[in-house]
């Protein structure tokens, strides 16, 4: 099993609603259906809508809410991921938006702690290098994401 470096910070008041072993599992599982084997290093970070909003707005030039955000470290993220000098990939930040996670798990009737696992994985395979701004993308994403969520989900019945 590949060396995962993972850095979970889930500020308050959204602290003990998420399992944080669960978090862990969700990434795990992505890294593996992804095919990454390097040792890899990340950060998630849970907070809250304004933070989430504020990110958006600096770094993507949009003023509006949205649920999750990645920081990609990785240039070439299409690389084979050939391990860099110190053995380690260095992949970046998600963060996502708990009340956002909340909103939409409603709205999809699911529970929320499935809706963040939804946004975690989403999140990942963009540090990945996965993107939909086409239809082949999109495709090639959501069949990972279905892969990965599929796998988790099996693991909590």
């Amino acid at each position: 099993m590949r060396e995962c470096e993972l850095s979970i910070q889930v500020d308050e008041p959204f602290g003990g609603r998420l399992d944080q072993a669960w978090l862990r599992r969700v990434v795990e599982e992505t890294l593996a259906t992804a095919g990454v084997s390097a040792p890899v290093e990340l950060g998630l970070v849970v907070t809250d809508a304004e933070t989430v909003r504020r990110l958006n707005r600096s770094y993507r030039g949009r003023d509006e809410a949205t649920d999750v955000l990645s920081f990609a470290l990785l240039e070439d993220r299409e690389a084979s991921f050939v391990a860099p000098p110190d053995g380690v990939l260095h992949l970046g930040e998600v963060l996502l938006s708990y009340p956002q996670a909340e909103a939409q798990a409603r709205e999809q009737g699911h529970t929320v702690e499935w809706e963040v696992a939804l946004l975690v994985v989403h999140g990942v395979l963009h540090l990945l290098g996965y993107g939909h701004e086409d239809d082949e993308g999109e495709a090639r994403m959501q069949a990972t994401s279905d892969l990965v969520l599929a796998r988790v989900a099996a693991e909590k019945r």
